[in-house]
């Protein structure tokens, strides 16, 4: 059951080693293949354990480690293309909470998954820790949103 070429035509940063990390914030980057078990839900998590991006008043940068659960639908998210736009915050002046609302929205547009999380792991600055959580469900999945984002008042990720 492997993947014919014209199922993943559209990944076109998977494979290029030509190509260039981006300067600025651009979810044009994000790239989709099909899902091949849409009968299914099933859980896809991304960690990036390295994101950063720019406060927006100081323009000092902030660290986090970002974590994307997701329940696809027909699109998934190509991982390098995701790679490159988690990238594209490093100079992407933004409050922590943004970040992570910025990344659920163009993420939901992208790909209309079933249910989608995005949890920032901000490491502390000024002695305060920030950890923004984020979520989206389809009608389907509206007790998931509420329960995940009632876990998320106790820090359960």
């Amino acid at each position: 059951m492997s993947r014919t070429p014209d199922e993943i035509q559209g990944c076109t940063l998977l494979g290029n080693t030509g190509v260039k990390y981006p300067v600025q914030y651009d979810p044009a980057i994000l790239e989709t293949f099909k899902n091949k078990h849409p009968e299914n839900d099933y859980l896809v998590t991304f960690t990036c354990p390295e994101f950063t991006s720019l406060c927006p008043k100081t323009g000092q940068p902030d660290f986090a480690k970002i974590i994307i659960n997701y329940i696809p639908d027909e699109d998934m998210v190509e991982s390098k293309s995701l790679k490159l736009y988690l990238f594209s915050f490093r100079n992407h002046g933004d409050f922590h909470e943004d970040c992570v609302n910025i990344i659920m929205k163009d993420l939901v547009r992208l790909m209309h998954p079933r249910y989608l999380e995005v949890i920032g792991l901000f490491t502390p600055r000024g002695g305060i820790a920030i950890f923004p959580f984020a979520n989206y469900g389809d009608e389907a999945h509206q007790d998931l949103v509420k329960s995940r984002l009632a876990a998320a008042f106790r820090n359960d990720f």
